[in-house]
């Protein structure tokens, strides 16, 4: 585990303006309160109603929105290394519409709220087994494995649509709405449930940095250094879905953080390490964070946060695949 002193220190700004941030975002509302009295009511130190308001209404939302930029940041750095491309996340390659998919069933036939992440979960794996394996020729090419992708995710799109329109429309509101991306109603669980899975699979995937920086050699050169290419492969999915998956059971498919943020992260912080993966973790947090408050009270109305990332996410991704094919023609 390599250690990058200026993404440490970044990290530490970006915790800093995180906390700030959630102090803030909890005293955002319909009763205003200052930030001191959010940080007295996170402590117990506050009255029975300010308490109720901030422990209970609203802080875990708070941190659910938070958290669950964390996870899709790191679960994006993941396989934009596993395909050495920075135009990929699972919310492009159909990593996301397996887990939407399977979580909307759940939902959808009663199966169970409990039942939800592990669906997800299930969606996300078996998508990525099948774009793996139908990317699959004597060896797997990331080109091939993009384009599959996509091709998956939009045959599970259409899965989607037809569970919306197959069944009645008082049983499928509910998924309906999730599937915007919100944290609306989030609770204990859900902070708990998303905490524990960050907090297992970030020192994974910071353990698994030095292998997923000698995929980036190719094929050949990384098996030379001694690497187990399937395996680190297959290990690293599975870290990828895990968190992208347990993201999706919570707040539904939201686009373009995992994404963006890992191509800020090596903008600001240099090519991904152990402490850059802490630091991108970090900034995804920020990023989602900051989208909710926008979607919450910048505006008339409030909105799932899903609209807020696409309308900013969309036109950044376009930019993106316009300066990735000018290098690629020049």
């Amino acid at each position: 585990m390599r250690v990058n002193l200026r993404a440490l220190f970044l990290s530490l700004v970006a915790a800093g303006t995180l906390t700030l941030m959630v102090l803030w975002a909890v005293g955002l509302g319909t009763i205003d309160i200052p930030m001191i009295d959010v940080a007295r009511a996170i402590l117990g130190n506050a009255d029975e109603r300010t308490e109720l308001v901030v422990r209970t209404l609203r802080l875990p939302r708070i941190l659910a929105a938070a958290l669950v930029g964390a996870a899709l940041a790191i679960s994006g750095t993941i396989f934009q290394g596993i395909a050495r491309n920075p135009l990929v996340s699972p919310d492009i390659i159909g990593i996301n519409s397996g887990a939407t998919l399977f979580a909307m069933a759940a939902m959808i036939l009663g199966i169970g709220t409990t039942s939800v992440p592990m669906a997800a979960f299930l969606g996300a794996m078996a998508a990525s087994i099948l774009i793996y394996v139908l990317s699959w020729k004597n060896g797997v090419s990331t080109n091939r494995m993009i384009l599959v992708g996509i091709g998956i995710g939009a045959v599970i799109g259409a899965g989607t649509t037809y569970l919306t329109i197959r069944f009645p429309i008082e049983v499928v509101r509910p998924a309906i709405v999730w599937s915007m991306g919100s944290f609306y109603a989030r609770n204990w669980d859900d902070v708990t449930l998303i905490a524990l899975t960050v907090l297992a699979l970030l020192p994974a995937g910071m353990v698994l940095m030095d292998w997923l920086q000698s995929l980036q050699y190719g094929d050949v050169l990384t098996r030379s250094l001694g690497v187990p290419l399937e395996r680190t492969r297959l290990i690293l999915i599975a870290v990828g879905c895990a968190l992208s998956a347990v993201s999706v059971s919570i707040a539904g498919p939201i686009g373009f953080v995992a994404l963006i943020v890992p191509h800020m992260a090596r903008m600001i912080a240099g090519p991904p390490t152990s402490s850059g993966l802490l630091f991108t973790a970090l900034l995804g947090a920020n990023m989602l964070l900051l989208s909710d408050i926008v979607a919450q009270h910048a505006l008339s109305v409030s909105l799932p946060v899903g609209i807020v990332t696409g309308a900013v996410g969309a036109p950044y991704f376009l930019f993106l695949l316009y300066r990735y094919n000018r290098r690629l023609i020049g």
